[in-house]
């Protein structure tokens, strides 16, 4: 059964996006009002995208046809993320915008909600992840979070084939000439899931059933351990957005200590303070509780051009790190899917 930790963190808090909201109309204004289609250069479609996950779906998907433009980069917090001038402009100019959902990108609602009203197409591409009642919620929590669905769909491959799917058809409603070239990109695409999810599932069944227990430094991995079957445990709630306070350290250092839990996870857009600070304590009370060999992807992917910057090397890396840190084997990676892992990744960290 998998352990799930939520506190009042995973609500929803959008403190400024009310700014967000009137520097969109400031630029709205500033640029002129003509509508929600751009103009074409090549007969590309412009389509903005929010999170780096989207962005590389995307770019696979259109291919020479869509000119996708990325809002955040590599190590970058989207519940915290707050939209620039530039951002604002590019939104306001695109043929859509397509963003992860579920809250993710906090900071964006109302600008997201303006955009729409202004017949900008706004894409969430959780959407069929939450219709087809996947998203963890709703279970156990106290009154005031049963409505709070986990933003971090993506990390089971299968919701990202649900996302992949509608991503190739909202590109194909945009730009039906091309809607043939979408679809076998999305089909392709999941075909390499399909080995991703295979070989996670074969990995991560690496490390002892007693063991399996992931700690990270917030809820990010809920979906990641029921998909795997790893109990999962965060220091912080499903968002960044509130600070883990004293009384949720000491509650995550008896936890460590009862479950003898050998070693926590750092997350690479998520400071490591918090977690270092259970390590301490956990220490002062004679458990000795190692970090990972290297930090997890959580919100953000790596960056461009580097293995953990495609969705498919930035969940890989996650299950090589777990298993390096567990002292578990890494299975033989499958044939023909790619990225393939860098010699230098699958060396154990010193």
């Amino acid at each position: 059964m998998t352990e799930y930790s939520y506190s009042a963190a995973g609500r929803r808090i959008t403190l400024n996006t009310s700014r967000a909201l009137r520097l969109f109309l400031f630029i709205i204004a500033a640029l002129g009002w003509g509508g929600g289609v751009a103009a074409q250069d090549d007969d590309q479609l412009t389509i903005v995208a929010t999170t780096t996950q989207v962005h590389d779906a995307l770019t696979i998907l259109g291919g020479d046809y869509v000119d996708v433009i990325p809002l955040m980069g590599a190590g970058v917090d989207p519940h915290l993320y707050q939209p620039t001038e530039s951002d604002i402009a590019a939104m306001s100019s695109a043929d859509a915008v397509f963003y992860s959902g579920l809250h993710l990108e906090g900071q964006f609602d109302e600008v997201f909600q303006a955009l729409g009203e202004r017949s900008i197409r706004t894409v969430a591409v959780s959407d069929p992840v939450k219709q087809a009642g996947f998203t963890i919620g709703g279970f156990n929590l106290s009154e005031e979070l049963t409505n709070v669905d986990d933003p971090h769909f993506w990390f089971d491959p299968r919701n990202w084939q649900m996302s992949v799917m509608l991503m190739a058809e909202e590109l194909a409603a945009l730009d039906p000439d091309h809607a043939d070239e979408y679809a076998a990109n999305a089909e392709a695409y999941n075909e390499q899931l399909d080995l991703l999810f295979e070989w996670a599932t074969e990995a991560m069944a690496q490390v002892p059933e007693d063991q399996r227990v992931l700690v990270t430094s917030h809820d990010a991995f809920n979906y990641f351990g029921q998909a795997f079957g790893w109990t999962v445990r965060g220091l912080q709630g499903l968002s960044t957005q509130d600070e883990a306070g004293v009384a949720d350290v000491q509650e995550l250092v008896t936890f460590v200590i009862e479950r003898d839990i050998p070693v926590m996870f750092i997350e690479s857009s998520v400071p490591p303070n918090a977690i270092e600070a259970v390590q301490e304590a956990a220490e002062a009370r004679g458990h000795d509780i190692g970090i990972g060999v290297r930090e997890l992807y959580s919100d953000a992917m790596g960056a461009d051009g580097s293995f953990g910057g495609t969705y498919i090397g930035m969940l890989a890396q996650n299950v090589i790190t777990i298993l390096q840190s567990f002292g578990a084997d890494i299975p033989e990676w499958p044939e023909g899917l790619e990225p393939v892992p860098p010699v230098e990744l699958l060396e154990m960290a010193e």
